[in-house]
């Protein structure tokens, strides 16, 4: 019995001890660590990475201030080469408003010389000095309508931009200017439908934009001489169109062509067209094969038609070189 009571007591002893290990808050005290870790590691995570988005913010934002102070550079040197260029501008214009009226002045003076010598010498005399080379400059306005195709631009380019010069030494003085080409389209958008100034800076300007002048061109003058006669005509002006290409394709009718300008390019009481219309002609197609000829001889045909009905005078060059 002894015995019996002393291993009941054992047992009894084991079983307090479970109880007491059981009540342990040790496994409690873990789970509350771990529950306050986790957020604190997530903060952490959240912190480094605004951080890094800071940076990189901060790195762009340096970068859009570096763009921004030197658009500021250049705006403030444009404002200074514009501020240079409206000067010299404004020279130019001054000096040309006195250049117009005094060509103006002569302009009456001759006309009025005109009347009396025609009184005088009957109205069938004509001026020889109102010819340069053939070719009458009695115009105040001036339409170049030029032929911007393939062969033009990469074979007569050079020769073409000296016949636009030459042309307009002879009129030192006009009203005003204007550039298309063969298809109606302007050099100058600003200018669509209007007159060009003619300054000496504007005229240096042409010449420059005309270098790399290249819009879509079909060969015709058509487009281009009709487009001129409707926008620019005006009874109380004189205009003149010279006509600059090398040929003009099969396929087109030279007789519609023709009759087209009759129509539009009416004669005065008088007898004399509206605008007068001039040719030139750039022989690149000869420098090809003979079987390409006959497009340049169409050219030739149709403005010698087209400047003889229309008061004015073709001429072929000899050579685009």
């Amino acid at each position: 019995m002894s015995f019996l009571d002393v291993i009941s007591c054992g047992f009894g002893a084991m079983i307090l001890l479970l109880l007491i290990t059981d009540a342990s808050p040790t496994v409690t005290v873990e789970s509350s660590v771990v529950q306050q870790e986790l957020p604190i590691t997530d903060l952490q995570q959240q912190l480094f990475q605004i951080r890094g988005e800071t940076q990189v913010v901060n790195r762009d934002l340096n970068a859009k201030r570096e763009q921004l102070s030197a658009f500021q550079d250049r705006i403030a040197n444009l404002r200074r080469e514009l501020s240079a260029i409206q000067g010299q501008f404004n020279a130019s214009d001054s000096i040309a408003e006195e250049r117009i009226q005094e060509a103006e002045q002569l302009a009456s003076a001759k006309q009025s010389l005109t009347d009396e010598m025609q009184r005088l010498m009957g109205v069938d005399t004509t001026r020889k000095n109102n010819l340069v080379g053939g070719i009458p400059v009695d115009s105040e306005y001036i339409i170049f309508v030029i032929d911007t195709s393939g062969s033009m631009f990469q074979n007569a380019w050079p020769k073409l931009l000296d016949v636009v010069v030459d042309t307009l030494d002879v009129y030192p003085e006009v009203k005003g200017i204007q550039i298309m080409n063969d298809m109606g389209d302007y050099m100058f958008d600003s200018f669509r439908g209007q007159w060009i100034p003619d300054t000496p800076a504007r005229r240096q300007t042409i010449i420059s934009t005309l270098r790399n002048w290249s819009p879509f061109s079909n060969s015709s003058p058509v487009e281009g001489v009709t487009a001129a006669i409707n926008t620019y005509y005006s009874p109380d002006k004189k205009i003149s169109i010279y006509v600059m290409g090398d040929d003009f394709q099969p396929g087109g009718s030279i007789t519609n062509v023709i009759e087209t300008i009759d129509r539009l390019n009416a004669k005065d009481e008088n007898g004399n067209p509206m605008v007068r219309i001039h040719g030139v002609g750039f022989p690149v197609i000869f420098a090809l094969e003979p079987r390409y000829h006959q497009s340049a001889y169409r050219y030739a045909n149709l403005m010698r038609e087209l400047t003889q009905r229309n008061g004015g005078t073709f001429v072929g060059l000899n050579s685009f070189e």
